[in-house]
Parts: C-alpha cells; sequence; structure tokens
C-alpha cells in the first residue's frame, strides 16, 4: 500500500512539473509523432539582440571550465545519454561543426552543438551567410540541472564564435517548449519567423510558414 501511495505521488509531481514548465503539449506532439503524426510549430530565432548581464552559475561550484569537444567527449556522450544513438556527433564533428561545452573538473557537465554552414532541417533550408551560425543540440546532465549552466554556456558559445568573426546567432525554438523558450529570452532573444512542419508517417513532409515578426 505504501508503494503505492509513493508511485501515485511521483506521477503526481511528474504531471505538475510538465505543467509548470509549460511541456504537456509538448509531450502531446512527441506522442503523436511517435504513431505518425508529426505536427512541428517551431520558431526561427535570433539569439542576444542586444547587449544583457552575463549568466552565472548557481551554486558555489566554482569548477567549472568552457572547451571544445573532441572525439573523447563525444564519444562519452554517445555512450552515456539514451536516445542519441541514431545521432552521428562523430560525423557532424568532422564535418565542421563546433561542439562546445562545460566541464565539471573532468566530468561533462552540458554541451552544444553549432553548424556555420547552410543546412536542412526537417526538409527546410536554412542557408547560413558568412558570420552567421546556427546553435542547436543544448543538453544539460541530470545531476548538474538547476545551475543555470544553458545560459552560461550559450553565452560563452557566443564570445567563442565572435573569436572566429561570427557576430550573428539563430536557432530553433520548438513552440511548445517553454522551457527552451524561456532560457533564450534570458539571452535578449526574438523569433524571426514562426514555421509549421508537417510530416506523416515519416514519409510525406510539407512546410509552411506562419508568421514573420
Amino acid at each position: 500500500m505504501e508503494g503505492d501511495k509513493k508511485g501515485i505521488s511521483y506521477r503526481i509531481k511528474w504531471f505538475s512539473n510538465i505543467i509548470q514548465h509549460g511541456l504537456f503539449w509538448h509531450g502531446v506532439r512527441n506522442n503523436l509523432a511517435k504513431i505518425g503524426f508529426d505536427f512541428m510549430p517551431y520558431y526561427w530565432v535570433k539569439e542576444a539582440t542586444s547587449p544583457f548581464e552575463p549568466p552565472q552559475i548557481r551554486g558555489s561550484n566554482k569548477n567549472f571550465k568552457v572547451s571544445t569537444f573532441g572525439e573523447d567527449e563525444i564519444n562519452y556522450i554517445k555512450n552515456t545519454i539514451i536516445g542519441i544513438e541514431q545521432k552521428d556527433l562523430l560525423s557532424d564533428l568532422k564535418n565542421g561543426e563546433i561542439c562546445i561545452g562545460l566541464k565539471d573538473n573532468d566530468t561533462i557537465a552540458a554541451y552544444m552543438f553549432i553548424k556555420c554552414k547552410p543546412f536542412t532541417f526537417r526538409k527546410r533550408y536554412f542557408k547560413l551567410s558568412p558570420g552567421e551560425s546556427y546553435l542547436h543540440s543544448m543538453y544539460t546532465f541530470e545531476d548538474y540541472r538547476g545551475k543555470n549552466l544553458a545560459p552560461y554556456l550559450r553565452y560563452h558559445s557566443y564570445k567563442h564564435l565572435q573569436g572566429l568573426g561570427i557576430e550573428h546567432f539563430f536557432s530553433v525554438s520548438e513552440y511548445f517548449n517553454k522551457s527552451t523558450i524561456k532560457f533564450k529570452k534570458k539571452l535578449n532573444s526574438e523569433p524571426v519567423k514562426l514555421y509549421l512542419s508537417v510530416v506523416l508517417f515519416k514519409k510525406w513532409t510539407k512546410n509552411f510558414t506562419l508568421k514573420s515578426y
């Protein structure tokens, strides 16, 4: 009986967290996609559109360091995170993408990838001009969540890119993923376009522009 109560309590807390962070419809969209009805509204976002105070890491840990990652770190990520087995991160690295991350001493705490060349997202072509970049695949390991690492790493990725002569930073934010939208607002990000991607049974794809800002 006590185990049942704990299970119910856990499910209530889990569902409450989903509602609190605005992820209910994000979860509905993901479940529909699994059965072949993949409707994804998303923003094309320009980040750091105006100056802001550099984000700070929460807590007393001062051992975090920003660095670019190579094959050793990518292999660790691939072997550790469940659900990314199908992603060829090493090919991304070899094709010129930048992987930048945070380490707590020698332990990876967070990472993200950066494209500086034109690319296709859900069969929509995005042209990146010289001086532009696309930031994607931000991930914070569970033990390090709640420490404000995502905005902190994002800010330092801007600094890294500026050192390479790249001054414009773009990304995709899923419309229903309110936690992602919230963290990007801390970085003075602004939507440029609102798109809708429709994929049916992984065979038929259509893209629509819903709004320009």
